[in-house]
């Protein structure tokens, strides 16, 4: 019988690209409040549209012909990581977290520089519904997903074992294949505009189950 119910954050409780946006928005403030500089924000929300993760800061302040060192490009990351999101839960996950609630234990597991998490679970207020809140980076970068420690940090706070857990998230190249060998039951929730849904992951990695609700977790967890 399922005990804990624990999710990831990213994509599968509220939408990332709201952060994205949120974050673009921030560094755009910044840049006109200490640099004078206009126009960042649409152009960045187009490079990231267009793919161009890794890059978007510098891309978009050449094409803006702004000049730029290292440490000008360190600083709107830290902004952007920094910031303090507008971001708000998809109307299935702020269902899932009450309906779980109280009968079954509830966590989250989620990878990302910790400021980055804090800031996001603040902005969604879980702390005040979810049972045991993990941010991997806490355990150091080398413990991320697919790490086992987290997991098993988790099942020693819900004071759970491995079958008793089931673990929802949307990145199949990282979320379930641990969670599969410490005998959870995984589930991919795969989101209209998400990042992973067409992912064909080998056996190995995938989740027992997919679905594109987390209202269709009922069917699963009662």
């Amino acid at each position: 019988m399922h005990k804990a119910v624990v999710f990831d954050l990213d994509d599968t409780l509220y939408p990332e690209k709201q952060f994205v946006s949120s974050g673009f928005r921030a560094v755009d403030h910044f840049l006109n409040e200490e640099l004078h500089l206009e126009g960042f924000y649409d152009l960045a929300v187009a490079c990231f549209e267009q793919g161009g993760r890794g890059t978007i800061f510098n891309r978009v302040l050449e094409s803006l012909g702004f000049p730029y060192d290292d440490s000008l490009i360190q600083q709107l990351i830290d902004v952007y990581r920094s910031h303090r999101p507008n971001i708000s839960l998809f109307d299935d996950a702020r269902w899932a977290i009450s309906f779980y609630a109280g009968a079954y234990r509830t966590g989250i597991i989620t990878d990302g520089y910790l400021v980055s998490q804090l800031n996001k679970i603040n902005a969604l207020q879980l702390r005040d519904t979810i049972d045991n809140i993990l941010c991997t980076d806490m355990l150091g970068r080398e413990h991320w997903k697919p790490s086992e420690l987290p997991y098993l940090k988790m099942m020693r706070a819900l004071d759970c074992v491995g079958k008793e857990c089931v673990y929802v998230g949307d990145n199949p190249r990282k979320d379930f294949v641990t969670a599969k060998k410490l005998g959870w039951t995984t589930v991919q929730i795969i989101r209209s505009d998400g990042e992973y849904g067409k992912i064909l992951p080998d056996r190995l990695y995938a989740a027992e189950y997919r679905m594109e609700s987390l209202y269709s977790l009922k069917e699963l967890i009662s």
